[in-house]
This record gives C-alpha cells, sequence and structure tokens, in this order.
C-alpha cells in the first residue's frame, strides 16, 4: 500500500499474481475490472461536488456544543462520486445480469411495469396517518390483493400486514396460540419436520413454545407415522413447509391435516414455496389453518437485499376471528380499517392485536397486484408449472454429475437438491461455489437442508429460458467434474472475480465494518 501522487491510497490489484501470469498493473486495474479504492481512501482534502457562497458571521445557538472537529465525510467532486459508485455497481451481480439459483428464495426477474405502478403518485407516496378518505385507492388495492391471496389458496381471510415471512409466520403462531387459550386448552409443544425452514423453529420458540422435530423419510418427506406418534393433547401445532426445503411436495399433506386436528392441533404451512404451486393446488384444500405467503417470491420482487419484503398471512375458517388488526373491509362502497373498537361487531372478537403500528407494504401490494392482473389465473397457473418443469430439467441434466439423494422420489418442485457426495478428497461445495463465481454465476444455497450433506439447492425459477439453464448446467458441470477429479485450481477459485477467496470464518467472527485511516510514515507526513 502506498500513497499515490494526488496523496490518495493505491493497492496492488489482488489479482496481480494470478495464475494465468498477468502482469502487475501501474493502476492496479485489469482492462475493465477496475480496482476500486474504498470511498474514504478517495478523500480529497477540500474537494466538493459544490460551491457554497462565504457564510456570514453568525452567533450560535448551540450552547457550547458546536463541533470541534472535522465530520469525517470524504471529499470527491461530482465525476469521482458518480465513478465510485457505477465502478461498484459493476462489481456486484444482479438479477439483470444472470440466473440465480439460490434454492428457496425464489429470485425472479421483476418486470418493470411493477416498479412503475409502485411509483405512481397515490401509492409511491401514500402516509399511513393520511384520513381514510384519501386513501381509498390504496385501501382498494390491498382488498385487491387479499381477494387474489384468499381465492388462490382456498381460505377464509388474510392478514395484510406481516412485513416478511417470518413475521408472517409469528402473526399465524399467534392466532393459533389466540384460539387455543379462547378455548381453554392452551398447549405448550409445536412440531417442526427436519424439512421445514430453519425460521419455523425459531418463531415457535420465540412465541413460548417448546420445539420438537419430526424426522424425514428415506425419500425425503415427513415420517408420518412419526408424526402421528407424537401427537398429543400438549401439541399446539405443527408447522410444515409444503412443498419443503429438499423441493419436495408431501403427499401425506391431507392425512397430517386430519391427524393433527383429530388430536386438537392447528397446522401451520410455510407459503414461501407457493411460486411451485400456485394456481396448481389450495393449501385451504390440504386441511392447512394459516399459511404465511411471501409476495416478495411469488409475486414478482426479487427477494434478497434486506427487502422490501411482505408476508401476508390466510387463515382457515376456524383462525379467521383470531387474525390481527387493522384488516382492510368494504362498508357500501366505502374502505375502512377495521381497528379493535369495532372489531366486535365485525365478528373478529378475538383478534390477538397488532402485528405492527401501521397496515402493511404498499410498495409490496402495488407489484404483487401488478403481477396478478397482468398474469390472471391461467398465467399464475403457468408460472409453477414453469418453474417446476426448469427445477426438473436442471435435476435431470447433473444427476449424472452430482449425486441427487432425493431424485429417485419422483419430480422435484421448484428447485433441485445435490449433495456433495463424489467429490474428490479435500474437495467441498464450498469449492464449487468458489468455482461458479469464476464462471459468471451467483453459487446456489449451500449446506441448506441439513438433512443433506454438502447440500447444493438450486431454484432456477419460471423466469429463465432453456438457454439461460443450458449455460448454468454447463458451467456447473465443468465445475462438478473438476471437483471430482480433484483438480488442484478449483481450490484457488475464484481468480478473475474482484477479490479473491476469503477466510470466511474470519470474516464472520471477526469483521472490519469501519473505516480507519492508517498511520503514515514520518516521511510522508
Amino acid at each position: 500500500m502506498s500513497m499515490n501522487t494526488q496523496g490518495r491510497i493505491s493497492r496492488p490489484h489482488p489479482d496481480n499474481d494470478a495464475p494465468d501470469g498477468a502482469p502487475a498493473t501501474f493502476t492496479g486495474n485489469r482492462a475493465l475490472m477496475l480496482e476500486e479504492p474504498l470511498i474514504f481512501e478517495r478523500d480529497g482534502e477540500g474537494v466538493t461536488g459544490v460551491d457554497f457562497d462565504e457564510l456570514p458571521e453568525v452567533t450560535s445557538c448551540l450552547g457550547g456544543l458546536e463541533r470541534r472537529r472535522p465530520i469525517g465525510l470524504p471529499g470527491l467532486t461530482e465525476p469521482e462520486a458518480v465513478r465510485h459508485y457505477t465502478r461498484l455497481s459493476r462489481q456486484n451481480y444482479g438479477i439483470d445480469l444472470g440466473l440465480f439459483p439460490l434454492g428457496s428464495c425464489t429470485m425472479k426477474h421483476n418486470p418493470r411495469l411493477n416498479e412503475r405502478m409502485a411509483r405512481l403518485p397515490g401509492f409511491a407516496d401514500v402516509h399511513p396517518l393520511q384520513p381514510i378518505d384519501t386513501v381509498q385507492g390504496a385501501l382498494a388495492l390491498i382488498d385487491l390483493v387479499g381477494h387474489w391471496l384468499v381465492t388462490l389458496t382456498g381460505m377464509h381471510a388474510v392478514a395484510m400486514s406481516p412485513k416478511a415471512g417470518a413475521h408472517g409466520e409469528l402473526c399465524g403462531l399467534l392466532a393459533i396460540r389466540a384460539a387455543l387459550e379462547a378455548r381453554g386448552d392452551a398447549r405448550s409443544v409445536v412440531l417442526v419436520p427436519e424439512s421445514a425452514h430453519g425460521t419455523n423453529p425459531a418463531t415457535a420458540a420465540f412465541c413460548g413454545y417448546a420445539v420438537e422435530s419430526i424426522p424425514a423419510t428415506q425419500g425425503g418427506r415427513v415420517d408420518l407415522g412419526a408424526l402421528k406418534a407424537r401427537l398429543g393433547p400438549d401439541v399446539a401445532a405443527v408447522m410444515i413447509t409444503n412443498p419443503n426445503t429438499c423441493g419436495l411436495f408431501e403427499p401425506d399433506m391431507i392425512a397430517i391435516g386430519e391427524a393433527v386436528h383429530t388430536a386438537g392441533g392447528l397446522v401451520y404451512c410455510d407459503g414461501a414455496n407457493f411460486n411451485a404451486i400456485v394456481g396448481r393446488v389450495r393449501p385451504g384444500d390440504l386441511g392447512v389453518d394459516a399459511m404465511h405467503i411471501n409476495l416478495h417470491k411469488t409475486f414478482s420482487t426479487p427477494h434478497g437485499g434486506g427487502g422490501p419484503g411482505s408476508g401476508p398471512v390466510v387463515f382457515s375458517e376456524a383462525l379467521a376471528p383470531f387474525a390481527p388488526l387493522p384488516f382492510v373491509e368494504k362498508q357500501g362502497e366505502r374502505f375502512v380499517l377495521v381497528e379493535e373498537e369495532t372489531a366486535a361487531q365485525a365478528g373478529h372478537g378475538g383478534a390477538f392485536g397488532r402485528m405492527t403500528a401501521f397496515h402493511g407494504q404498499m410498495g409490496m401490494f402495488t407489484r404483487a397486484a401488478a403481477y396478478m392482473l397482468s398474469h390472471g389465473a391461467d398465467g399464475l397457473r403457468q408460472v409453477a408449472e414453469d418453474a417446476v418443469l426448469s427445477a426438473n430439467y436442471v435435476l435431470r441434466s447433473l444427476e449424472d454429475v452430482l449425486e441427487a439423494p432425493f431424485a429417485g422420489s419422483g419430480p422435484c418442485m421448484h428447485e433441485a437438491l445435490f449433495s456433495d457426495a463424489g467429490f474428490a478428497e479435500g474437495f467441498s461445495t464450498l469449492d464449487v461455489a468458489k468455482g461458479l463465481i469464476d464462471e459468471g454465476f451467483h453459487p446456489m444455497t449451500m449446506y441448506f437442508p441439513l438433512v443433506v450433506h454438502g447440500a447444493m439447492l438450486i431454484e432456477p425459477t419460471e423466469t429463465e429460458s432453456k438457454a439461460a439453464l443450458d449455460q448454468f448446467v454447463g458451467a456447473l458441470r465443468s465445475v462438478a467434474e473438476r471437483a471430482k477429479t480433484g483438480d488442484s485450481a478449483l481450490k484457488a477459485a475464484p481468480v478473475y472475480a474482484p477479490r479473491r477467496r476469503l477466510d470466511e470464518t474470519l470474516a464472520a467472527r471477526k469483521p472490519v465494518l469501519t473505516y480507519r485511516e492508517p498511520s503514515l510514515p514520518a516521511a510522508a507526513e
């Protein structure tokens, strides 16, 4: 690390010693792969993107609390600032660059039409404290999306206020607890199959329940016999993911629901994988009492990056009176938000309370409405069919080079699952993931679900063409064959990324999250 001629810090590019023998460069750049320092390292003393007039002398009103040292913000000209963030954006991988193979995350294309609708005045700038008469259009849209969700799931009611999947799980379990307590039958245990999403047991524990695991069969489904054997008067609910995290549909879902209901419990379904069955299967017909739906997975917006999320929860007729407040209701020609003081008159007196201070995520409702209306019922059915077709194409195209532990159980649903069996000694799923980066792909979900050793979970979604799937399959085949033959060069991957392989354990346990200006030699000061 050294000072350049402008007094800024320059660093040699990390790939200058790459195995391809590329020479070091004066700038650290390699063609269009630009080495971009931190914005603090680009700081120029006295540099700014705008000019300010001299301020007149004024008497301070801060009472001696004035800042006495520099604020620590970097100074850049306008072109420098624009170039900095543009260069960083070129090092990022997004849905507009290529396929996202993340399992259980449904990183689908987000139609630009939906974004345009979400930015319409009246939706983009709506405020939660506006008078009801000024947001009738927004409430009508929320009611529309809720109607579609109830219809698509075959359920009785919907709570639109939960913000995302885990928030929806919490909503569903709180409604279940309220229903059980209302009948004087508070229970203490929630059963969670091994093939469920990892947030399920965490949510149950957060609600105060003891969590017990139900094993999976050799075929990757819930062990119905084990579940029935554990049911009893202390079991409040079973939380089941369907299709499950192994990418498989649960064929015993109706039998599971009947057994749980006979034992006095209720059925919560994790609907994060609804993308695989939307328009094809109605969870209400399977005996589900509550299910969250990730609008940001099934209805267009790519999931990830911290949001925006939205996790409405649909309820069976038995649980509908216990759903949270407020909810949208049409009274005559006017939409209203039913609050606590009017809930009893609306037949909703058992509500457990509120999930949030305000109603929901308006941007996500608008995007979901645009997606639903542009597809229609037949189009949404095709979404599920194409998603399942894509996943099975990936599964069958790779099962000869990667072990697919449940391939013998029949077709998968929305995602294909592979293990690390057959890799050369010392090679792992992590090496395959790093090799995929060199091939220009974001790695798939790794080491999850836990029921498969070295798991690789791939969800191609319905929005990928056969050509895109073929390119991904070809890249993964190539990297997998290198792992099986013990190609030592794979251990160095990624070679062509902006950064080389990190010490991931150290990065997780001792992350460096703040910038500290390096101390300079006396001669340079």
